[in-house]
């Protein structure tokens, strides 16, 4: 089992800056990508920022130059650096990691979700 623990959301202003993060845990080989997904009410879930293990990086259109996607591999941790937020940045903002366990097999994992709301 590989669990994902995020923590970093709360209320902030138009303007400013919140940092997310989000730690995997259990019996992990390796993760190949870690990203952020968000949902915003009565919307589907959607791609935030993905980055690979060797440190290649994709953005949503909605977010680049303003966000910025990192990582820790020894500690199979992945940060998202969110500047400049709008109020329609506000969702529940999920961790998603991809990988190979201990045993050998594939696991994809979600976290529990952090919300983050932009007031303007």
């Amino acid at each position: 089992q590989v669990q994902l623990v995020e923590s970093g959301g709360g209320l902030v202003q138009a303007g400013g800056s919140l940092r997310l993060s989000c730690a995997a845990a259990g019996n992990i080989l390796s993760t190949n990508y870690m990203g952020w997904y968000r949902q915003a009410p009565g919307k589907q879930r959607e791609l935030v920022a993905v980055i690979t293990s060797g440190g290649s990086t994709k953005y949503a259109d909605s977010v680049k130059g303003r966000f910025t996607i990192s990582r820790d591999n020894a500690k199979n941790t992945v940060y998202l650096q969110m500047n400049t937020l709008k109020p329609e940045d506000t969702a529940v903002y999920y961790c998603n990691a991809q990988g190979t366990t201990d045993w050998g097999t594939p696991f994809r994992s979600w976290g529990q979700g952090t919300q983050v709301t932009v007031s303007s």
